[in-house]
This record gives structure tokens, sequence and C-alpha cells, in this order.
């Protein structure tokens, strides 16, 4: 159960990622996001002191407009390697990414981290909360 259970968690990460992606031919869709988590989920970027706190409204709007009006083109962002943890019906996973696009029409690359923490529920993995912290 557990392989299927990872392959299950590695899908909805997978999704997650490609939801702000707008590189050539890909529209980003952020409003997914809402499906991918539990309602009372949370978002944090801890890149800077204090970290950011979002719930998912405060996290999606700036984000859909961000991705689509010109300001963050050629985005996408993907795994480098994960760690899930897998007891019960809770999941953790720790992340390694990369990411790219232009901002403001300057070129950007960089890496970072993010942890996840999921909860299987109704049969169906959801994410609880999301933390992240870019590199410099």
């Amino acid at each position: 159960m557990e392989d299927q259970n990872l392959k299950e968690i590695n899908v909805l990460v997978q999704r997650f990622f490609s939801l702000f992606t707008n590189t050539t031919g890909n529209k980003p869709q952020v409003d997914h996001i809402r499906h991918m988590f539990i309602e009372q989920g949370i978002i944090i970027n801890a890149t800077h002191s204090p970290a950011h706190i979002y719930d998912l409204e405060e996290f999606i709007v700036p984000r859909k407009e961000l991705l689509s009006d010109g300001t963050l083109t050629d985005f996408s962002e993907w795994e480098t390697s994960h760690n899930t943890t897998i007891v019960g019906n809770i999941a953790q996973r720790y992340i390694c990414y990369q990411k790219s696009g232009k901002l403001n029409g300057e070129p950007f690359e960089t890496k970072g981290v993010k942890n996840m923490q999921l909860i299987k529920t109704n049969e169906q993995w959801r994410i609880v909360s999301v933390t992240w912290f870019d590199e410099a």
C-alpha cells in the first residue's frame, strides 16, 4: 500500500509544480491549487524574515496576476530530489527544487527547498501545508 501512496503523492506534487508553469503554450492554473489542499491549507514563504504566511486565497490572487500580466514569463519549477515519509494517513515530503523564468524581462534561475505536509482523507491525498525557502 505504501508504494501506491507514494505514487499518488508523486502525482500530486508534480501537479502542484505544474500549476505555475507559463512557458510557451502553457497557461498557469493557479486556481486549481484549491483542489489539491485541504480547505484550511497554508503556504509559507520562509525565504525572508519574517516569513510570509498565506491562506490559499492570499496566495492564489497575487500569483495568478504575476503569472498572467507579463511580469513573470517563461516560468517553470521542478523537483530535483525529494524524500517522502509516509506514516498511516499522513506524509511529509522534503523537496529540493529549481525554478527559472524571466522577471520583468530579466532571466533568472534559482533553487530552493520546500517542505510539504500531506494527509489522506476520503481516500485522497491532499496538501495541508507547503513551506519554502529560496537560496539567494
